[in-house]
Formats: structure tokens, sequence, C-alpha cells
């Protein structure tokens, strides 16, 4: 791969910047083509192939978030019958799993800001795989609760991280198409999670679960290690700026071996030739004099551009996604998002004990009813991508712009909240209709197959709403996706472990068609938030931008005060000790 110039605009340090071009923010009385006559720089040194290949392996790392939690789901009768426990009791686990799902971003988000991307894949594998040996061995019901918060700690930062990662490498314009990788965790794990879980428990007993989550996160951590490259931007820029060997991958590491081992051999020989020289006669002094210099120059440049770059580490702060959720902008987003989500996991977490009450099915049947769910979510992901790019291009175009997919644009002034809403609003509407006719169809016990089909429709409905709003997110938090991700990623999971603790005793107290109106009721009665969002998204970013800018300013009058203070108090110190 070439190396090219890093933009000196590309490491993201603040929020502010975009780290790209300005396009389209005409200068008062300009016209636009003397405000774009610069050429923006590259935002990835990438190529195409290799940001897919990047973005599919951090997509494969994701899954083991979701699937973690969904493999469990056909499970959990087995595990109340061998630990004599309740239904609301293992469910208990499934919120806890939940709870520390949203609260270890907060950390992790941070980290891989500031730390980067790989020293945090690492932490989050090797947590998670020693979690799920303790799962496998465990004897108790206690011990069940405390390592599945351990195992949740690990697994659950990794769509968070996979977010980030698309986020450093992808522009706006080009973000839409990678949503097919991103969001195959959340397709494929409803179907996939169950269906393995149901056919390793119901074969092998459900500690066999653990045992092969084990297995396969450690083939996962050891791809990790060996090719994905660092792209934290505060720390690689666009990918050209050579990181601390600790952010390398071993094929990285071994590219610079041969390379030094090269520039070795061509020292040797220039040492050969530098000996050679000297003992040439005295007439030729002046000359050997120039060749010792240019060879000596020669060999500290060399030196000098091999020295190892110093480690930095940012600790993680985790208030930062905390403090983002009560933005205006970040906290309607994320805010609606959690809701949708929280119906998805009532249905997740309600269908193994109502399928197996109404229809009388067993393990491996249950799991294999998440199948329609996920078919209309892998139908709607694989659309999404090029259904965004095409609205964002729309859009662009209206406004008389250039769409540059190689090139992140300013989107100070650009509409983007209506480029992604007015796709993501209709499938929020969907979701909220099927999500109120769903618990009536099981109410009055109705074919399996009319509750198969409206699973398929929300499958749709909220794999396309939160493709869309995951995008939105990314768009809007320029330089911190990680703790943007980590703060949806909160809300959504903090709404959704309570949904999941509550909506058994729901269906016990109020049955099982009310219990899900009041779900549509709540998805209904915040939709308004979205059209609000669309329509005020660019004052939104406005107010913040002039908030930052402000709080900056302020901070460098203290710093500019301190400094003079400083000053003065040296000078009267000389002053003193001259006389």
């Amino acid at each position: 791969m070439g190396i090219r110039h890093a933009p000196a605009g590309s490491v993201h340090s603040s929020g502010d910047d975009e780290g790209g071009i300005e396009t389209g923010r005409p200068a008062d009385g300009l016209p636009l083509d003397a405000v774009q006559s610069s050429v923006p720089e590259r935002y990835s040194v990438y190529s195409l192939w290799e940001k897919r290949w990047i973005v599919l392996a951090v997509s494969a790392a994701a899954f083991f978030s979701p699937v973690t939690a969904q493999i469990y789901l056909p499970a959990l009768n087995l595990i109340a019958a061998d630990f004599r426990i309740t239904a609301t009791q293992v469910n208990l686990t499934m919120t806890t799993y939940m709870i520390l799902q949203g609260v270890t971003p907060m950390f992790v988000g941070g980290l891989a800001d500031g730390a980067g991307r790989r020293p945090a894949y690492m932490v989050c594998f090797i947590v998670y795989i020693l979690a799920n040996v303790g799962l496998a061995v465990c004897k108790n019901y206690a011990s069940l609760l405390v390592v599945r918060c351990i195992q949740s700690a690990g697994s659950s930062s990794t769509i968070a991280l996979c977010q980030a990662v698309v986020a450093d490498i992808v522009t706006s314009a080009e973000r839409g198409q990678y949503i097919g990788f991103t969001v195959l965790p959340t397709v494929l794990a409803p179907t996939v999670g169950p269906i393995l879980g149901g056919v390793l428990s119901q074969y092998l007993g459900w500690r066999s679960i653990f045992w092969f989550l084990v297995i396969s996160s450690a083939v996962m951590f050891v791809v990790l290690l060996l090719f994905l490259p660092e792209t934290c931007r505060n720390i690689v820029g666009d990918g050209s700026i050579r990181p601390h060997p600790m952010y390398r991958t071993f094929r990285q590491l071994f590219q610079d071996w041969n390379q030094k081992r090269a520039q070795h051999q061509r020292h040797k020989k220039q040492r050969k030739e530098l000996a050679g020289t000297n003992t040439n006669s005295n007439k030729n002094e002046i000359g050997d004099g120039g060749l010792l210099h240019s060879t000596s120059l020669a060999l500290t440049a060399t030196r000098a551009s091999s020295v190892r770059p110093p480690l930095r580490v940012k600790f993680p702060n985790p208030l930062r996604s905390l403090l983002m959720l009560f933005e205006k902008q970040i906290g309607i987003l994320v805010g609606y998002n959690a809701i949708i989500f929280a119906g998805f996991y009532s249905i997740s977490v309600a269908m193994p004990s109502q399928y197996a009450l109404i229809y009388g099915y067993n393990d491996l049947v249950i799991g294999l009813m998440y199948i329609p769910m996920a078919a209309g979510s892998a139908l709607t992901a694989f659309v999404m991508g090029p259904l965004m790019n095409y609205n964002y291009r729309r859009h662009a175009r209206r406004l008389g712009l250039p769409v540059d997919k190689s090139r992140q644009a300013d989107l100070a002034d650009f509409p983007i909240e209506r480029a992604r809403l007015e796709v993501g609003i209709p499938l929020a509407i969907l979701a909220t209709v099927v999500i109120l006719c769903w618990g009536w169809v099981l109410e009055k016990r109705v074919s399996v197959a009319i509750p198969c089909v409206l699973n398929f429709f929300y499958g749709v409905g909220m794999i396309g709403f939160n493709n869309a709003t995951s995008v939105l997110l990314i768009d809007v938090s320029p330089g911190h996706a990680g703790a943007a991700v980590a703060a949806n990623n909160l809300a959504r999971c903090l709404l959704g472990a309570l949904f999941s603790a509550v909506i058994v005793p729901m269906i016990n107290k109020l049955g099982i068609g009310w219990a899900f109106v009041l779900l549509g009721l709540l998805y209904a009665a915040f939709l308004p938030l979205m059209f609000l969002l669309m329509r005020n998204g660019i004052r939104y970013r406005r107010e913040k931008k002039a908030k930052d800018d402000r709080r900056k300013q302020c901070k460098a009058e203290k710093r500019e005060a301190k400094e003079r203070e400083e000053k003065r108090v040296a000078a009267i110190v000389q002053g003193e000790n001259t006389v």
C-alpha cells in the first residue's frame, strides 16, 4: 500500500473536526467555485477492498455481542430446571447482562477513542473468553448471575467498536453501502443465536453453548491480533501515520523487521565502502571527508526515520458518553432508538415461554421461530445501504454540492438528519403497527404462520430504522464515534433490560395482547420527536458548535492568563535573585 500524506485536519482531537472538506459552505458573497478551489485531502489511505475487509472483520467481531444474548434464550427453561429457579429469576440473568451491555461501552468507547481500537479489542476478547470458561463450569445460580455480567462486559463493546472503525475509514457519502456489513451481527444473531442455542442445549446440554463461544471467540481473537490494523484517527490519522509497534499487526511488524534487516544490509555495505575509501592516498582526503560526511548524514537520517514513536495513551472518560445523552440532538436520537429496541428485546424474551405455552414447542423449534425476523432484517440491511446513499446524493444534488466518496464533506450546513430520517421514519411506523398487532395474534392463539409473518415485518422496520439512526449518530459525532455509539448502547440496553425484566410480569398481569399494545403506544407517542429532529437538526448542530467554541475560547483564555501569571512570577523571582 502506498503511503500518502496525512491531512493536517484528519486527526480528530475535538468534536468539531470533521477531518474533511468544506463542500457547499459558500463564504459571504463568494461563489461556490471559489470556496471549493482547493482540493481536499483524501479521508483514508485504504483502498475499497481494504475498507471492505476491515469492516467485515470488525462486523464479525461485533457478532459476539448480540449472539451471546440470543444463543442463551432457548436454554432458559433448561437452566431454570437445572438450578431449580423460576422463569423470573432466570430472566434476571438477561436483565443484568443488558445492564452491563449498556454501561461497559462507556468505558471501552472512551478507551478506544483515546488509546486506540486494537487495545480495546484485545481487552474485550480476553475478558470475554475467560468469562465463557467460567460460565461453562459454574455450579450455582449466583455464580451464573455474576459471571454472566463479566461475559457481558467483555462482549458488549464490540458493536460500538465496529461503528467507530467505520467512522475512522468511511466518509458520510459512502457510509450507507457499508451498512450491510455493520448490521450483520444484529441481523444474524436473532436467527443464528437461537438456532445454535437450541441445537446445542437440546443435544449437548446448555453448558455446551459456552464452550462453543470459547472456541469461536478465541479464533476471532487470533484473527484480529494478526490482521486488524489500527484505524483510530487520533493515532494514525488517515491511516498513513506510522504508530507505536503496540498498534501494529503481526503482519506489519514482520514487514518492519524485513525493512530493518534490509536497512542493516545497506548500512553494512556503506561502512565497507567507507572503510575502503579511508585507505586511499592523502590526495583524496577532501573527497573522503565529503563521502564520510554524506554517509554519516545518510545513516543518521535512516536511524531518525526508524525511531520508535512515543506511546501516548489517553485514559477513557466514561462521563463523555453519559453527557452526550443530554445533548439535544443525541438525546432525541438515542432515546427513540432505545424505545424501538425495547420492543425487540420484549419480543425476544417473551417468545420462548409463550411459544412453549401456546404451541407446545421445544427449544429447537422455538429457536427456528426467530428465522422470520432475521430474514426481514437481512433483506432490509442490504437494501438500506444503497437507499441511504441515494437519498444523500439526492439532497447533495438539490443543494448543488459535489459528492466525492473518498473525501469527507463538511456537514455543518447539510441536512444530514433529513437525508437519513426520510428513509428511517417510515420503517419506524411499520414497526409500530406490527408490535400493536403481535401480542393480539398470540392472545387469540391463531396459526403460527401469522406471528411469523409479523416477525418478518418487525425485522424490516426495526433493523431499517436502526440502520438509519446508527449512521446518523456517527454523522453528527465526528471524532467521538466510539463515545456516541456507547451512549446509544447505554440507553438501548438499559431500557431493554428494564423491559426484559418486566415483560413477563406484564403479560401475566395484563395478558400478552394488552402488554404489547402498551409498547406500540409508546412507539407512537415518541415518534414525533423524529420529525422534530429532521426539521431542526442543522440548528441543533449549530447551537452545539457555538457552545463548544465558547468553551474552547474560555479554556484558551484561562490558559493564557495562567501563562502570563507564571511569567510574572518568574520575572519577580529572577529580579530578587539578581538583587
